[in-house]
């Protein structure tokens, strides 16, 4: 079968219309306010699909065609599931991270060229539209600014209120050039600290299959209820928690505008399971691990379907903990921005595996390649055997919209390269073990970070951790790791440095140092942000180095081209000292696989 005859849709809204044709009256949104205890607002399908006509609509009102970019920051709101859809149905979505700086959202609009941008309106306790009024500023291209929610009154100067624009528009698509597969849906940011932005391309194509082989796989229905607590920019919450519920005619819980990030959800979480029914109950890594300390105080989670988990690898005693809370067993989705946020699922047709990122997706084709460097060899692995993880598929995106930052993504033989370490098993199921960027190379011999943070993560003191490698001047770099504990527990690095010992059986692999930290660096959907751990770590240990050396600041960074870029400022001291002192510095650090920079000092002024 080809996937368009499996599929029968030719784009977003036409896939949304289809469910709403046979299941109009069903909910299709449930939202919960910031106090779960304040009566949801619920829409059904009808409703739904009447919100992205009207949406996308008033885009085309406005002048917008297809080929320009409406970006939005948007909390979690009703009305963010009609911009998106809305606007990859009349033109393509751009979603943004509200909480980035201003001159990073500038910038990501710049890059894709954004004509319009939508955003929350002025409200007590948040700066989103401060923030957007500044990018409007600095982006020229940007005509339309249009506010969701907040004070009245903010119209003029191309500023638009959503609420008068829907009001004004059909309920039903009053244009005729609907998107074909393979036109641009959205762009979503990715990628590291420094550079470029990139921005991943979206087509129709690619969120449908993502979209139709998640449901498919979790066996999602009109009868599943499923809580989405991600943010909207993020593509779990866009495409699995969202697009493949709504293909499926299943309902989508809103929890709350800030979802795991608000208190209030995480301390009613299993209230709320049983409130709303819920079928399918996950999140990310992180906030697993929250809900897992809640107590159900007798919550009824009878209609708990399957627990779901995604974004990172899920530390085995989590897992256990919801399977043991819900009665129903875990299953894990294994996906990417390159891939339309969906690439495997453990599905419900097979027995769960704990720890497997279970089997692609319909259509979709994943294989190890035998490692060269960090990088895919032409070498397919055999099963079983460690690779670097490609895949290709409809899910698979055509690229980065600058074509230039495109150029390692695929193999020659147009394979998405994922950057992932793993293999695929004898029976197809594939299992993931790390990153190969994350990949701690002591003395050429390659150490899986994974292995040592699911040592650290069994001893009863630790709540997280995460290992990278530290700068060696011998071996390249050793290993080290960061921990957290739980609440109340106390262990000192010695006993876990001798409990890690005591279980990892490769010596290389032992963690030089590690470090008990109150908190780990996080990205905004719960993963463990490892360039701020390996910067710091780098840090740490060069000042220990270049102890008694007149430094007045020492900072690393991460650069794609250069590797770690360390930037030492010297005290105050004249300028034969100064370079003196340089010398001597980059002496001591000449077996490093650094770059140095060094700022001018005020002796140089002099």
């Amino acid at each position: 079968m080809r996937f368009e005859d499996w599929m029968q849709a030719g784009n977003v809204f036409d896939a949304i219309e289809r469910t709403g044709q046979r299941c109009g009256a069903r909910t299709a949104i449930t939202f919960l306010a910031t106090d779960p205890d304040a009566a949801p607002r619920k829409l059904d399908y009808t409703g739904l699909v009447a919100g992205i006509a009207r949406t996308a609509n008033a885009f085309r009102s406005l002048g917008l065609q297809r080929g320009d970019v409406v970006a939005y920051m948007l909390p979690a709101l009703v009305e963010t599931q009609f911009v998106l859809w809305g606007a990859a149905t009349a033109a393509s979505a751009l979603p943004l991270n509200p909480l980035l700086q201003v001159e990073e959202i500038a910038e990501l609009c710049r890059a894709a060229g954004a004509t319009a941008l939508v955003a929350l309106g002025p409200l007590p306790g948040t700066g989103i539209w401060a923030k957007a009024r500044r990018v409007k500023e600095l982006v020229p291209a940007i005509g339309a600014l249009i506010q969701v929610g907040g004070e009245k009154g903010e119209g003029g100067g191309g500023v638009h209120l959503l609420q008068d624009l829907l009001e004004a528009s059909p309920s039903s698509l009053a244009f005729s050039d609907r998107p074909g597969l393979d036109e641009v849906a959205a762009y979503f940011h990715t990628g590291g600290t420094t550079g470029a932005p990139k921005l991943v391309v979206h087509t129709h194509r690619n969120q449908l299959a993502a979209a139709y082989g998640g449901a498919w796989a979790v066996g999602a229905g009109c009868g599943d209820v499923i809580l989405n607590g991600l943010p909207m920019f993020h593509v779990a919450s866009a495409i699995f928690c969202s697009l493949a519920m709504f293909v499926a005619g299943a309902e989508v819980v809103i929890l709350s505008p800030t979802g795991f990030r608000n208190p209030r959800i995480v301390a009613d979480f299993w209230r709320i399971v049983e409130r709303t029914g819920a079928t399918l109950v996950g999140g990310v890594p992180t906030a697993l691990s929250a809900v897992v300390k809640v107590d159900p105080q007798g919550a009824d989670l009878s209609r708990v379907r399957i627990n779901i988990c995604g974004a990172s690898l899920l530390p085995r005693g989590v897992a256990e903990q919801m399977e043991l809370l819900t009665g129903k067993p875990l299953r894990e989705v294994y996906g990417m921005t390159e891939a339309g946020g969906v690439i495997c699922v453990d599905p419900v047709s097979r027995e769960r595996v704990l720890g497997s990122a279970g089997c692609p997706i319909p259509f979709c084709e994943v294989e190890a390649r035998a490692l060269d460097g960090i990088g895919a060899s032409p070498r397919s692995c055999k099963a079983g055997e460690p690779g670097v993880l490609v895949v290709r598929g409809p899910n698979v995106t055509p690229g980065y919209k600058d074509a230039g930052q495109s150029a390692t993504l695929f193999t020659e033989d147009g394979w998405l390269v994922t950057g992932d370490i793993g293999y695929v098993d004898a029976t197809g199921r594939v299992r993931i073990t790390g990153r190969a960027k994350d990949l701690i190379i002591r003395s050429g011999h390659n150490i899986d970070p994974a292995a040592i943070e699911e040592c650290l993560m069994r001893h009863p003191a630790v709540a997280d951790a995460g290992a990278v490698g530290m700068p060696d001047a011998y071996a390249g770099e050793v290993p080290v790791a960061y921990v957290t504990l739980h609440q109340g527990a106390s262990v000192t690095e010695q006993e876990l440095l001798a409990f890690a010992k005591s279980i990892i059986n490769e010596p290389p692999a032992l963690p030089r140092r590690l470090f008990v930290v109150e908190q780990l660096p996080m990205t905004a959907v719960g993963k463990i942000y490892k360039p701020a751990l390996r910067q710091d770590c780098a840090r740490r240990h060069l000042l220990e180095v270049l102890q008694g050396e007149p430094i007045a600041a020492l900072s690393v960074r991460e650069d794609p081209g250069l590797g770690q870029v360390v930037c030492i400022e010297l005290a105050a001291a004249e300028a034969e000292v100064a370079r003196e002192t340089r010398q001597r510095i980059a002496a001591a650090l000449q077996g490093y696989l650094l770059t140095l920079e060094w700022p001018a000092s005020p002796a140089d002024a002099a």
